[in-house]
C-alpha cells in the first residue's frame, strides 16, 4: 500500500516516521511506498491553541488531495498534537486516516495497561489525549510540573532540537507519574524522539505504535 503522510509538524517528528518506515520496510523486504507533504508546525500550534480545528481540517484536506493525486492510499497525521481535530479531518478526508489515538488504545488494551502517565504538550495531557484511552487510566503531571513540562516541549519541536535541560524536565516528571501508579509513561508527543528511544523504559513511545500500524499497511 502507498503509505501518504503530512509531515512537517515538526520536522524532527517526519523524521523519524521516514526513516522508521524505511528500516521496517527493508526489514519486511518490500518496497516501500511513501508520499510526504509539508504542513506548518507554527500554523498547527496557532490553530490547536485557539481552538480552530477547522482550519487545521481544511490544511490537511488540501493537502491529503496532494497525497491522493500522487497515488497514495492512506493518510497519517505524523504529529499528536496533529490529532487535536483527527475526528473532523476523518469523516472529510479523500483518503482513509490511519488514526494513532485508535492505534495506541489497542495497543494498551492488547497489553492489558490500566493506568498510563503522559508526556506532551500542555493540550494532549489536559485533554488526556483528547480522552480517546478509555479505559485506560491517564495520569498526567501536576501544576506547575505540568506547564513546564507543556512548555519545554513546544521549545523543543520548534527549534527541532532536544537538550539536557528539556530532558531534566521530562524525566521528573516521568518519576512523579510513576510514583503516582502509572504502569509506563506514553511519549504523546512524536518530537520526544529527539530525547528517547525506541527501547527506553519505562516509556510508551506512542509514534512508534503508529509506525508500526503504518508500516503493517505499507506490506500490503
Amino acid at each position: 500500500m502507498h503509505i501518504g503522510m503530512i509531515g512537517g509538524i515538526g520536522p524532527a517528528a517526519t523524521d523519524y516516521y521516514y526513516r522508521a518506515l524505511i528500516r521496517r520496510a527493508a526489514a519486511q523486504e518490500i518496497d516501500l511506498e511513501c508520499t510526504i507533504v509539508h504542513a506548518d508546525t507554527p500554523t498547527l500550534l496557532g490553530n490547536m491553541v485557539e481552538d480552530r480545528p477547522d482550519d487545521q481540517v481544511a490544511i490537511y484536506r488540501r493537502l491529503t488531495d496532494r497525497l491522493a493525486a500522487a497515488g497514495a492510499e492512506c493518510v497519517a497525521v505524523t504529529s499528536i498534537s496533529g490529532h487535536f481535530c483527527i475526528d473532523e479531518f476523518a469523516a472529510v478526508s479523500p483518503l482513509p486516516v490511519v488514526d494513532l489515538l485508535d492505534e495506541l488504545a489497542t495497543e494498551l488494551q492488547t497489553r492489558s495497561i490500566a493506568r498510563v502517565g503522559l508526556l506532551g504538550t500542555s493540550t494532549v495531557m489536559a485533554s488526556r489525549m483528547y480522552g480517546r484511552l478509555a479505559p485506560t487510566e491517564v495520569l498526567v503531571p501536576q501544576c506547575d510540573e505540568l506547564d513546564a513540562v507543556g512548555a519545554a516541549y513546544i521549545e523543543m519541536a520548534t527549534a527541532g532540537v532536544g537538550t539536557s535541560a528539556h530532558k531534566a524536565v521530562f524525566d521528573r516528571a516521568i518519576a512523579s507519574m510513576l510514583d503516582a501508579g502509572a504502569e509506563t509513561v506514553l511519549l504523546g508527543g512524536t518530537d520526544l524522539v529527539l530525547l528517547f528511544d525506541e527501547a527506553s523504559d519505562p516509556v510508551l513511545d506512542c509514534a512508534r505504535v503508529h509506525v508500526d500500524a503504518l508500516a503493517a499497511l505499507a506490506a500490503q
